[in-house]
């Protein structure tokens, strides 16, 4: 083997390609007004969820435009979104 060819294999560590492939892209947007950096290819659905949120009590608005609430799980973020979420409490 020649040092200079094997990657990180003939070292005991992974090949070179499986620790490219490890890294993640990340996209900035904002939310509710503040800077969040999510995963390249999240959906919207994915977004509440990692907020802690319940898609079923939250209104959601992208770009200014309202998102209809069947369309979460299609609608994949993008860079520099700018998205308003308003999330519905009950209690009387």
């Amino acid at each position: 083997m020649h040092p200079h060819t094997d990657g990180l294999a003939g070292r005991g560590g992974r090949p070179d390609n499986v620790a490219m492939n490890s890294i993640t892209e990340r996209l900035r947007l904002r939310v509710n007004g503040e800077a969040m950096d999510i995963e390249a290819g999240q959906t919207l659905a994915g977004l509440i969820t990692q907020l802690g949120l319940d898609t079923r009590k939250v209104a959601v608005e992208r770009n200014r435009e309202i998102v209809p609430r069947s369309t979460y799980g299609a609608v994949v973020l993008t860079a520099r979104d700018e998205i308003e979420i308003v999330h519905f409490i009950g209690g009387g």
